[in-house]
């Protein structure tokens, strides 16, 4: 006769089998999300980056004398603040420049009447000594920040960016120390400084 067989229940089956799967799922640790994966991963490549790059040497850039030449201009710098009035008769008096380092677009629109333009990015070791070749020379500078309109011509740039900072900075370093900076914030409608564009015929050329 043939041997009977035991059928197991279908629910005991699938009881059994639920609970081998959840064992099995909690002896594994889960995996980080994908997205913290890709953050550990970019994370390392730049530690090893960090760890293996060389210092890139360029001798025509040097942070490390800029900043320490920038603490040499302040200082240099904080006695040599004048006045409107100050800013005026020295203006006047021989052998004295104004130096307007704003773009010349804008200072074709206008400027102190009298001034030269020597645009801030324009200024390099040609450039200077063909502008200003006598460095012992007076040298009053100004800037957008120095008035309060119009903005096409006087467009203001953030206190710590100020282009007379920058400009006096490029002057100390350059072996400029006879400057002075035009220091209130003035404006164009009553201010005693004459301000004018260039004329249209030299504007033209």
């Amino acid at each position: 006769m043939p041997r009977s067989t035991k059928l197991v229940p279908v629910a005991l089956l699938a009881f059994v089998l639920g609970v081998s799967l959840q064992a099995s799922d909690q002896a594994q640790p889960a995996a980080p999300p994908r997205s913290q994966s890709r953050q550990v991963s970019a994370s390392s490549r730049q530690g090893q980056v960090a760890q293996t790059s060389k210092p890139i040497k360029n001798p025509n850039i040097d942070m490390e004398r800029y900043l320490q030449a920038s603490k040499e201009a302040a200082k240099h710098r904080a006695e040599r603040r004048v006045t409107e009035e100050e800013f005026l008769k020295m203006s006047q008096e021989p052998g004295t420049i104004v130096l307007d380092a704003r773009s010349k677009e804008r200072f074709d629109l206008l400027h102190i009447k009298g001034a030269i333009n020597l645009s801030f990015p324009d200024i390099d070791q040609d450039s200077l000594p063909r502008t200003l070749p006598d460095k012992n020379a007076r040298i009053l500078i100004y800037c957008n920040n120095n008035f309060t309109g119009p903005r096409a011509a006087f467009a203001p740039k953030s206190a710590s960016l100020s282009l007379n900072l920058s400009t006096y900075i490029a002057l100390y370093e350059s072996g400029y120390r006879n400057v002075y900076e035009l220091g209130p914030l003035l404006d164009p409608n009553k201010t005693i400084l004459t301000l004018e564009p260039t004329p249209r015929t030299n504007v033209e050329k």
